[in-house]
């Protein structure tokens, strides 16, 4: 697998593909400094869509797109394998549409269900020749481990905070240059990965979550449940996004938020969020 293909590929290996079942496993290196949990969903993701890509004889990739829901049950850490599954229910030139999930040692880490993805032109992302030798490569000898070593924290300015129940915050996406993860996503049109926004909104609602909720340990509230995810527009390097954080609901140990984000004001994505405690996490 080239070097083009090292700082977002988290896909190791394909093991199974038949009909509309694909397998595969993914390891995150041991020295991985940052692996936010939205990862789990982007491996998951990146491997229903070397399905459809390679359906589609590499003629049309999935981008962005949407996303029932997403339930996280456990972390995973540096060194733990991914075992990814997706299960394809459509595929043609208009669009891909899947569920899937993720394990660690047989056991349930992620779930996606109902996502669909809106088929693009490959030309305008990457070379098709080039990503069908890359999916040849996944399924033979798999790709080189310990290609990814980690994302940077989110960049973000709040601009309005009432604890507990709101935030209003702006997001600046970094430059191409000095930014890996481009590179990969995509070599010809460079986009800011939406599970990243989705890192960076959760984030926040995190934050939010333990102002609310005195109780837990603070280290034990994450995400544990994203839904009516919608993805509308690409964000480019170097854009300045403007991050909304609403509390819906709160009850003793979790709270629920509405989450947007916003480009020059037009809505570019938006979904809902659970935070709670991972069953890994609970007692």
């Amino acid at each position: 697998m080239s070097e083009r293909f090292r700082a977002f590929s988290f896909v190791d290996r394909i093991t199974h593909r038949a009909g509309g079942r694909i397998e595969g496993q993914y390891t995150v290196p041991v020295t991985t400094t940052r692996f936010p949990a939205s990862l789990m969903a982007e491996a998951v993701g990146q491997l229903a869509a070397w399905s459809a890509m390679a359906q589609l004889e590499f003629a049309w990739r999935p981008v962005a797109g949407l996303a029932a829901e997403t339930n996280y049950h456990r972390i995973v850490a540096p060194g733990q394998t991914l075992t990814l599954e997706a299960d394809i229910a459509r595929c043609d030139p208009e669009a891909v549409a899947y569920s899937g999930r993720a394990l660690i040692d047989g056991r349930c880490a992620l779930e996606l269900v109902d996502c669909v993805g809106p088929m693009l032109p490959m030309e305008e992302f990457d070379a098709p020749e080039a990503v069908r030798a890359d999916f040849d490569t996944l399924r033979t000898v798999g790709a080189a481990q310990g290609r990814f070593q980690s994302v940077p924290s989110p960049q973000i300015e709040l601009q309005e905070h009432t604890a507990g129940q709101r935030l209003r915050a702006a997001l600046q996406v970094p430059q191409r240059a000095g930014t890996p993860y481009f590179d990969d996503h995509f070599p010809r049109r460079p986009v800011f990965p939406g599970t990243l926004l989705l890192d960076a909104l959760a984030g926040l609602a995190v934050q939010l979550t333990r102002e609310a909720i005195p109780g837990p340990s603070p280290d034990a509230l994450m995400p544990t449940r994203i839904s009516n995810v919608k993805i509308r527009s690409f964000t480019a390097p170097g854009t300045t996004l403007e991050l909304e954080i609403d509390l819906i609901e709160l009850d003793r140990d979790r709270a629920r938020f509405k989450l947007g984000a916003r480009n020059d004001g037009k809505t570019i994505a938006s979904a809902r969020i659970e935070i709670g405690q991972l069953e890994s996490a609970q007692p």
